[in-house]
């Protein structure tokens, strides 16, 4: 243990403008940790403090509690002194007490996730010395039953026991409130207070048997280590999977010396953003609360007002207020307190421009004292993610690499989803209005609990107010809809962290969780109903909205072509229709990497004629029912290509195994028989002819065209004809033949053979001809394994990675939902492997065949057309392995051109 302390620093300090670390040291301090050192070495007013390490965390996890105190223990007292220098008083103190705010601090923003304590050091003594030395029992007996509540919920475990129950401590000032007819906590007495910190510890030594901890050093231990706890809570846990944080991460501890916004009318405590979270717009914005703490602005129990006169007008226009009862009843701090405001005007405006990024500050006014808590480039959705960026970079703020790299590129998926038609907008029933704190537009069902989200395939979550407890039902729901709270309230930012719509601070609507009903005035909805969110106007909408897809314009397509400037692999896109291949295209991408045939046969008028060549038992008989298919496979590629405009296009020849193709259902067995007249029992004995143990790894891809080229003949001609067809119209066709599921040579011999014959064939018809490449999809380990000999023969790779990564795992993408979830959860696998390119094992056998396939031919193109095709990370590899281009979801083309160009900028830096 003596050697583990000396090996490094765990503790490091801040305040009095001075630090012992900085913004380059997230990874360590955490990034409230690091922001706070380099806010106070850059001379902004930050309660001194200090933080320990991300690395005692995971230390705490390997080692336990007591040996964790050990190593940090004198460290800690240091630092705590420190703080006291600092600040003039004494941590326990009875007469001059010190009291610290302790929180957590992962190296990204995780709003909500975990645990916060505040007013740490309070005791029945304290409380004394604290209201003689401000001259306010009222403040201190507040801040002391804060303190009891948080603690006693956060470290003490005192949370609702079921859904339908409230926070213990809730329920006990909701009883004070009823008897004594009061609305909210300010209206508190100080004897109601001192009742308060006396039920509330009664609550605890009921429920946990153990008195509530008195000594302040007890008390900060305790703190620090449910921190450190809360690391690995379901919120947490969830959190990290949905954004694909690492679990080793661990959390950064932050202790700092307490400022109140409590202390009465001339203190409070706010959030501001330095641009519109929600739009992106250039405006200063947020809001505050006079006489209270942190919590209540984003806890939504108090509704907060306006930091700016602009912000405050607007949010009257939206919730129906007149100017003048405005300007009395809730005024902006801009007009309440101008030289407070002036000073946070002119730290907003110092802060963005030292971290040229979009800020998130917390600040508290103590007795007339501005103090900034905390500042961190701010959660803001996919259409003020990308407005930020390219204002930022027309300001001159940014440079372009900048500004390309400052957009997360899974963000986008935001600004592709549809948005409600605006003729239907115009036939809705408005039934209440709302703050807009998340852009978009919802519509689903109404729950009333985080836990049933999932019961309706489109649900909007409707509560008096969020907690983080309701962070996964936020997430599966299409919207959220809030009674209470602001812009800056839990539910609004988790929902434009997560991408969801959401309506806050909705005060017409009466909600009641037991009756499971919503009124809004005479109308009453219940669960189940539909409604529909605008979360541009906060409009709350009766009933279903009709959609429209998005366009790629404004901003969004001004990045996109600075993407395109910088990214050097290509995007294609996997497309099986003209329509899709006409949204891609629409979305930049730059020809079709993969379009499955198959998806071809199953429209109604093709599944009867490709069931009649599977149950012909001559080739004669195939050949009739695969001339029926032939036009319309033909008149599906012209289309196709037509939408491609000159691009590239890889048409896979078909891959499925033929068991897919026929009915396994008795009645649809009948018309199969009555439509060919034969007998059931032949269609049955067919069906069950073309049974596999295991269909994957079966009669499949380059198998079916080797055992019945008619079909490869078929296809071959269909592509080949419609490339002619439209060269006769002027428009240029470059078709590329991927032959599926090769593993040795011969395999793709036999194949290329047909398909080339079968070409030649063709031109001497129509004495004319195009250029057409013939190559193959790797997907087989072998066929990785042995590329170079493949490449002596194949025109390109295009590696599908669904099937690679099956294979290489031995993994059925069919069935391993049913363990996969676990492994990620017990840390078995980091990610699913069917999202997220495994790098270490398939990602090796890319590279290899890669690499063993240009070795023959150096001018070898290679491409992939797997899912992963459209994953950042994986997207990163491929650019690494110096594929040529990457193929995806047309949806997710602009994400892909984005990850095109922040790779190759990366390489660069």
């Amino acid at each position: 243990m003596e050697l583990l302390k000396e090996l490094k620093t765990r503790v490091y300090r801040f305040g009095n403008k001075t630090a012992d670390g900085n913004s380059k040291m997230k990874n360590l301090l955490g990034g409230k940790g690091a922001n706070l050192a380099e806010m106070s070495a850059i001379g902004i007013p930050v309660p001194p403090g200090f933080t320990i390490t991300t690395e005692v965390c995971t230390e705490y996890n390997e080692l336990g509690k007591e040996s964790v105190i050990e190593l940090i223990r004198e460290e800690v007292e240091q630092s705590v002194a420190n703080i006291e220098s600092q600040m003039g008083t004494a941590f326990g103190d009875k007469e001059n007490p010190l009291l610290i705010s302790v929180r957590s601090g992962a190296r990204v923003s995780m709003p909500g996730m975990m645990d916060t304590v505040l007013n740490l050091g309070m005791n029945d003594e304290v409380v004394l010395g604290l209201a003689k030395r401000t001259n306010n029992e009222q403040f201190a007996w507040d801040s002391y039953r804060r303190f009891i509540q948080m603690y006693g919920g956060v470290v003490l475990g005192m949370k609702p026991e079921s859904k339908d129950d409230i926070d213990p401590f809730e329920e006990i000032m909701e009883h004070l409130k009823h008897k004594r007819d009061i609305q909210l906590d300010t209206e508190f007495t100080i004897q109601d207070l001192q009742d308060l910190v006396y039920d509330f510890k009664d609550a605890v030594k009921k429920r946990t048997g153990h008195d509530f901890p008195t000594d302040p050093w007890d008390q900060l231990w305790g703190a620090i280590m449910a921190v450190f706890n809360s690391w690995n809570g379901d919120r947490a846990v969830y959190y990290r999977n949905m954004n694909g944080y690492p679990a080793d991460w661990g959390t950064a501890v932050n202790v700092q010396a307490m400022v109140y916004g409590n202390m009465g009318d001339n203190s409070g405590t706010g959030v501001c953003f330095t641009r519109d979270a929600g739009t992106g717009e250039n405006v200063f914005n947020g809001e505050y609360l006079i006489n209270a703490q942190g919590e209540d602005v984003v806890a939504g129990v108090r509704t907060p007002q306006q930091i700016t006169k602009l912000g405050s007008k607007r949010w009257a226009e939206l919730a129906k207020i007149e100017e003048e009862d405005r300007r009395e009843n809730y005024p902006s701090l801009e007009e309440l307190k101008p030289p407070i405001f002036k000073e946070l005007n002119e730290y907003q405006d110092i802060l963005e421009k030292h971290y040229r990024d979009m800020q998130d500050m917390e600040f508290t006014i103590q007795d007339g004292k501005l103090w900034i808590l905390q500042t961190r480039n701010g959660k803001r959705t996919g259409a003020a993610m990308v407005k930020i960026a390219m204002d930022l970079l027309k300001e001159g703020m940014i440079n372009e690499k900048e500004a390309l790299l400052l957009v997360e590129p899974n963000k986008l998926d935001e600004l592709l989803h549809p948005i409600f038609d605006p003729n239907a907008l115009k036939r809705s029933n408005i039934i209440a209005q709302g703050l807009p704190a998340s852009p978009g537009a919802a519509t689903g069902k109404i729950v009333f609990f985080a836990d049933e989200a999932k019961k309706y395939k489109h649900s909007i979550l409707v509560r008096i107010e969020t907690s983080p407890e309701d962070l996964e039902g936020m997430n599966i729901a299409k919207g959220i809809l809030t009674a209470r709270g602001g812009m800056t309230s839990h539910a609004a930012v988790v929902a434009r962290g997560i991408g969801k719509c959401c309506i806050s601070g909705a005060g017409a609507l009466n909600i009641n969780y037991k009756t499971r009903t919503l009124k809004v005035g005479d109308q009453e909805f219940h669960d189940g109903d539909w409604i529909s969110l605008n979360g541009t106007t906060g409009n709350i909408i009766e009933g279903k909205v009709a959609t429209m897809e998005p366009e790629l314009s404004g901003e969004f397509a001004e990045l996109m072509k600075l993407a395109d400037k910088y990214g050097e692999i290509k995007v294609r896109t996997n497309a099986d229709t003209p329509k899709d291949a006409k949204v891609a295209r629409n979305f930049g991408a730059q020809g079709i990497g993969l379009t499955r045939t198959e998806h071809m046969f199953f429209e109604m008028d093709r599944i009867k004629a490709m069931r009649e060549m599977i149950l012909a038992n001559t080739v004669k008989g195939r050949k009739h029912a695969l001339e029926e298919l032939l036009p319309m496979q033909r008149e599906d590629f012209e289309g196709i290509f037509e939408a491609m405009q000159g691009h590239s296009v890889t048409i896979r020849l078909l891959d499925p195994p033929l068991h897919e193709f026929v009915p396994h259902q008795l009645a649809t067995q009948k018309e199969l028989a009555e439509d060919m007249h034969i007998s059931l029992q032949a269609v049955k004995n067919k069906v069950a002819e073309l049974e596999e143990f295991n269909p994957m790894l079966g009669h499949r891809g380059c198998r079916l065209g080797n055992t019945y080229p008619e079909i490869t003949e078929m296809q071959t001609r269909a592509i080949i004809e419609a490339a002619l067809n439209l060269k006769e119209r002027g428009i240029i066709c470059k078709p590329e033949i991927m032959i599926p599921l090769v593993g040795t040579v011969k395999e793709f011999e036999a194949q290329e053979e047909i398909v080339r014959r079968t070409a030649n064939a063709i031109f001497e018809e129509r004495n004319d001809k195009i250029e057409y490449l013939v190559g193959t999809m790797i997907e087989v380990p072998r066929a990785a394994l042995i590329a170079d000999l493949i490449a002596e023969k194949a025109d390109f790779f295009s590696f599908g990675t669904n099937d690679l990564t099956q294979m290489t795992f031995g993994y059925s993408r069919d069935d391993a939902g049913k363990f996969l979830p676990i492994y990620i959860e017990k840390g078995i696998l980091k990610v699913d492997p069917f999202e997220v390119i495994d790098q270490e094992g398939v990602g090796q056998l890319i590279k290899l065949g890669t690499q063993r396939g240009r070795a023959t031919k150096p001018n070898l193109k290679v491409g992939i057309c797997g899912e992963h095709g459209g994953e950042p990370s994986s997207v990163e590899f491929c650019y690494n392995t110096g594929m040529d281009y990457v193929s995806c979801s047309p949806f997710r083309v602009p994400i892909a051109r984005l990850v095109s160009a922040q790779a190759a900028i990366k390489t660069t830096m």
